[in-house]
């Protein structure tokens, strides 16, 4: 039985050799960020927000134009499923 992941770490790698990581709970949800957020303003300069869900009162932006490349990793918190 394949095992379903906990979340989803998503690591944008930026002009200048920035790494950010940020996580989602569902690959659904990157993939809606990405296809609404990311996608329809990738040549632009203007600053989008990248969610951060999982550390309160803090926030990104990023100059979408700025990302170089994108990397999703499943993040499984045990090794046994248990469902």
């Amino acid at each position: 039985m394949a095992r379903t992941p906990n979340e989803f770490a998503v690591h944008l790698l930026l002009e200048g050799g920035h790494r950010e990581e940020v996580r989602f709970t569902t690959i659904q949800e990157f993939q809606q960020w990405y296809s609404n957020e990311l996608v329809p303003k990738a040549d632009q300069g203007e600053f989008i927000t990248v969610p951060i869900k999982n550390i309160q009162g803090e926030y990104m932006v990023v100059r979408p134009s700025r990302i170089l490349a994108i990397r999703v990793e499943p993040v499984f918190s045990s090794s046994v499923d248990r469902y």
